[in-house]
């Protein structure tokens, strides 16, 4: 005899309740550290907020040229590109290792929030 609820899953309307919910708070806590990491190297705060904005002032902490922004337009360079503005990114607060850019990849929901709210974490320029 057929079942149209053997076919179908069907998932808990408190399921994505839940899940929006999780991401909400991930949100807001990536949003706090760029805020703070953005904040300790003398940039204004908000501007992490603004799209293009962003990535222009967060390459300009790790001392990378603004067209660089440009370039990541394009495929492979992108990638490449992205990695070395963290690793720059990082260095710019003491942390340029390739361990700290491992972790900032694959842990960012974690690392970053670390960077933004230790007190041992200090700009240091580039």
């Amino acid at each position: 005899m057929y079942n149209e609820s053997m076919v179908t899953p069907s998932i808990s309307p408190a399921f994505f309740v839940a899940y929006f919910a999780v991401i909400a708070v991930l949100l807001v806590l990536m949003l706090a550290s760029q805020w703070i990491l953005f904040s300790k190297a003398g940039e204004p705060g908000w501007a992490c907020i603004i799209p293009v904005y962003n990535t222009i002032v967060y390459l300009k902490i790790g001392g990378k040229p603004w067209y660089w922004f440009l370039l990541m337009f394009i495929p492979v360079v992108n990638v490449v590109l992205g990695i070395m503005a963290l690793q720059a990114f990082l260095k710019a607060y003491g942390r340029g290792s390739a361990g700290s850019v491992i972790l900032a990849l694959l842990f960012s929901v974690i690392y970053l929030p670390y960077l933004a709210f230790s007190k041992e974490v200090k700009y240091v320029g580039v």
